[in-house]
């Protein structure tokens, strides 16, 4: 059981890493901090999930976990305050925001049921 959520949180994690590079490719490249900010994320999500499947240590969950927390965290902020000047509206661009989501979603759902299954083997 513990292969299979390693498994689906490296997928997980590599789909959001994905996605953004695909937006930074796709135009947001050249938005100033955004852009970097975007393959910065999709570099990071990407060496995580690989060294995820390599069967790397806990701590790496939590980068993981990290890593999507503050892609969601950017989503938010891009649709309500703005982040360095730049705000989209809903799950624009489509499908990739909402896909994008879900995976930094799955991701924290899938880190704290490790969490979960670690502390109770322990008692």
């Amino acid at each position: 059981m513990n292969l299979v959520l390693r498994i689906a949180t490296a997928a997980c994690l590599a789909l959001s890493g994905f996605l953004h590079a695909q937006l930074y490719a796709g135009g947001y490249r050249v938005i100033p901090v955004i852009g970097p900010a975007f393959l910065v994320q999709a570099a990071a999500s990407m060496a995580v999930a690989l060294l995820l499947l390599a069967g790397g240590p806990m701590l790496l969950r939590l980068a993981g976990a990290a890593l999507a927390a503050g892609a969601l965290a950017g989503f938010a902020l891009s649709r309500t305050t703005g982040l360095f000047g730049f705000s989209e509206r809903g799950f624009q661009p489509a499908p990739q925001a909402l896909l994008s989501v879900l995976a930094e979603g799955a991701v924290l759902v899938l880190v704290a049921v490790v969490l979960y299954r670690a502390r109770a083997a322990r008692r």
